[in-house]
């Protein structure tokens, strides 16, 4: 056994039971994680110097095969459900064991890193892989520790993932082969069975959405950040396809980050340190920031190349429609360098409501903020997938569900707590449809919702009348800067009126249906800040 690189020298993969590994490799710099994988012939180079993997079988998350550790820390607190699935501490334990007997005469690569830029909450962690490339990811995504600090460095939790493992479902009972298993009284997340790297992002993005907002009074929050000139922060938190990364990506302000924050004692901060952005169809004109970003040190996931070059065919999902990249976010120009902003004086709700029933732009009492985040809406379009004709709702606890270990009500109150402490806006964005519904209406332009947005920012909504949505009761503005005003009210968008007054009530009625699972645990006056028919 031979080890190379920088550790503590008191840190050995025994502590984890691992005894006999083949060579570790410990906290190399990325230019050497890229050499591992390229010598090993699991991944080659694009043509701008980005490292360009194939994850295997499972180019996503596998939710129906996560799970946490139901022991005497997690029975009474965590939210159990079809997302949080329990798991036995026994079964755990015989997982483990055999994961890491299967570890004896492996290479192994080993990366240390940590979550949260506000050193109040840092969480050290250890990445421990059979792939090169995935200490390459955890390298991007994680917050990179001085390498002065590797000697002493202890971790609080660490990842064990060996991909190429697979669960004997009789024996372990797990479902299928491939498993995510949170033990939080070890602090051990344990991968299997799948090489897609985004099961390491999101496992320490759960634990985190788990211990803050219990033990440090932290709100979790899935959701980018950025920062204006004048220092005012803000937050935008949508599912996939609703602009979150497109909107906080703003020239005229500072990215704190894209995916993950905390909104702590002293504002807001981001808990990574780097980016995993979607690829497909992208280009320099929709998303230059991530297209400049794709450069040495970045990892492409499951991409084609055009053939006969090096050069990414962004369009090509031949693999998969998740084409991935990730890249430490000091690879867009225009980033927070602390990752750290003061407390948002604006939050935005984004949604594509595809049905065209939903304002552009609409803002939120406090208990409407509480329901619109607990619902966490957005629609699929004809085309997405197959069967879908029509446009279908989909609904999405705290815009993150399948991080979310706790009550999405537990996370909404502390959301409306720092709204009334702090002074915070919140507004609800429709970057879908608008006229009509899909098929009929058009998206709006991306131009009229970055001016909305605008607005909201520099307070020029503040000076200006407002009228109220039936069903929805949701308050819009009569008129907004560089935004034609027969846009702002959807039902007066649309040329049948009565065709607009039944689809509202059809959204309305998915919406009352989908926050019935949540009203054992809300109050009256939250339920009912709700649309009704």
């Amino acid at each position: 056994m031979s080890f190379i690189g920088i550790k503590n020298p008191k840190a050995s993969l025994t502590d984890y039971g691992i005894l006999n590994p083949s060579n570790e490799y410990w906290n190399l710099n990325p230019e050497e994680w890229m050499e591992l994988t390229i010598k090993k012939d699991l991944g080659v180079l694009s043509d701008t110097g980005a490292l360009t993997v194939n994850t295997g079988k499972f180019t996503g998350r596998a939710p129906n095969d996560r799970f946490i550790v139901k022991d005497d820390i997690t029975a009474d607190t965590v939210d159990w459900n079809a997302i949080n699935m329990p798991f036995s501490p026994v079964d755990f334990d015989c997982l483990y064991d055999d994961v890491t007997d299967y570890l004896q005469n492996k290479d192994l690569f080993i990366k240390d890193g940590y979550a949260c830029a506000n050193e109040d909450y840092r969480l050290d962690i250890r990445v421990i892989s059979t792939l090169p490339w995935s200490a390459l990811f955890a390298n991007n995504m994680f917050l990179r520790p001085e390498r002065s600090e590797f000697p002493d460095f202890d971790p609080e939790w660490v990842i064990i993932q060996a991909p190429d493992f697979k669960a004997t479902p009789s024996k372990h009972h797990t479902p299928r082969e491939n498993f995510a298993i949170i033990n939080f009284t070890r602090k051990r997340i344990l991968i299997g069975g799948t090489g897609y790297t985004g099961e390491i992002k999101k496992g320490i993005f759960s634990v985190l959405n788990y211990i803050l907002p219990q033990q440090q009074n932290v709100l979790s929050m899935h959701c980018s950040a950025n920062v204006g000139e004048a220092g005012d922060a803000a937050v935008y938190f949508g599912l996939s396809g609703t602009g979150k990364t497109t909107l906080s990506a703003d020239p005229n302000r500072f990215l704190i980050g894209d995916d993950e924050h905390g909104w702590g004692k002293d504002g807001v901060f981001n808990f990574e340190g780097g980016c995993y952005a979607k690829t497909i169809d992208l280009s320099a004109v929709k998303e230059p920031d991530i297209y400049k970003a794709i450069r040495h040190g970045a990892m492409l996931e499951n991409i084609i190349f055009f053939e006969g070059t090096r050069t990414p065919n962004y369009e090509d999902i031949s693999i998969t429609q998740n084409t991935r990249v990730s890249y430490p976010i000091y690879h867009i120009d225009k980033i927070q360098p602390s990752c750290q902003g003061p407390h948002p004086k604006n939050v935005f709700f984004l949604t594509a409501d595809a049905f065209g029933v939903l304002p552009p732009i609409s803002k939120l009492t406090k208990e409407q903020a509480m329901y619109y985040f607990i619902s966490g809406y957005t629609a699929k379009v004809a085309g997405t997938e197959e069967g879908i004709t029509e446009p279908v709702a989909t609904f999405s606890a705290v815009f993150g569900a399948p991080f979310m270990p706790l009550h999405p009500t537990q996370y909404a109150e502390m959301l409306a707590e720092r709204m009334e402490a702090h002074g915070a806006n919140v507004w609800l964005i429709n970057t879908g449809w608008v006229a009509g519904p899909y098929g009929t209406g058009y998206r709006i332009n991306l131009p009229y919702t970055r001016a909305m947005v605008s607005a909201a920012l520099d307070g020029a909504l503040n000076q200006v009348a407002y009228d109220t949505l039936d069903v929805f009761d949701l308050r819009i503005p009569t008129s907004c800067p560089g935004v034609p005003s027969d846009l702002l009210n959807p039902r007066l968008s649309w040329d049948d009126r009565a065709a607009y007054d039944q689809q509202a009530r059809k959204l309305a009625s998915l919406f009352i249906d989908n926050f019935k699972q949540f009203e054992d645990k809300a109050e009256a006056k939250l339920v009912q800040a709700g649309p009704r028919i």
